[in-house]
């Protein structure tokens, strides 16, 4: 993966905002695979690709709330990673490298925000004294203080992310058949639209729900057909 510094450098701020946007700041949703995709695409001149791993990892994140002490992999700066790994590769062999970039590093981001709670807490308990009379420049910098942690953490992911997009076609590229790049892209995608209906059919659960929501796909798949 031969690109520009700026671009490296683009990648990696936008992997930083995207990972902070999930928890910290603004929360203005896009931690979402399908915007991170797509914006890193655009910096990196090929939208198609940002969209397609943004579409699997939306997928694959479709059921997930970040909320509470709820442990879960972090699939934004993930998908920024896999979109720069598939657009160094072309056709299936970038998808499945793409992929598989970003669920690793999807684990990693998730494991780097357990890190984190742990080590805000030790820092709110600490500090439990100097909060308790009211301090307000105490309050100030625990809140930035964790926003800078935060900023820190998702950058860290960020990097690594691209160092294993700038690996993946040496390491992978090279011992992958046609055969197995095209196996690993269908294994991603079945795995994605399995993951999205599996969300889908909890959030829509039994009953009557369940029937409106057949009859609205149903309806739906018609019209596309029609409207074609």
């Amino acid at each position: 993966m031969n690109l520009p510094l700026e671009i490296l450098i683009a990648l990696l701020v936008w992997g930083t905002l995207v990972g902070v946007d999930l928890v910290s700041l603004p929360q203005m949703m896009i931690a979402r695979p399908l915007v991170a995709g797509t914006i890193a695409g655009a910096i990196l001149g090929d939208i198609p690709t940002g969209l397609k791993l943004g579409v699997v990892f939306e997928l694959l994140q479709y059921d997930i709330l970040p909320v509470g002490a709820v442990r879960y992999p972090e699939y934004g700066p993930a998908t920024v990673a896999a979109v720069a790994t598939a657009h160094a590769s072309s056709g299936v062999l970038g998808l499945g490298l793409g992929a598989l970039v970003g669920l690793v590093t999807g684990l990693l981001g998730g494991v780097t925000i357990n890190v984190l709670r742990r080590v805000n807490s030790r820092i709110v308990h600490a500090a439990a004294l100097t909060l308790e009379s009211g301090e307000p420049k105490a309050l100030v910098r625990l809140h930035v203080g964790a926003l800078l942690r935060d900023a820190l953490r998702a950058a860290l992911v960020t990097s690594v992310g691209l160092v294993l997009a700038w690996l993946a076609r040496p390491l992978l590229g090279v011992v992958l058949s046609e055969r197995g790049a095209v196996l690993l892209a269908v294994a991603v995608v079945a795995t994605a639209l399995a993951a999205g209906a599996a969300g889908t059919l909890r959030l829509v659960g039994r009953g009557p729900t369940l029937a409106w929501f057949a009859a609205g796909l149903g309806a739906g798949i018609v019209a596309t057909i029609w409207l074609r």
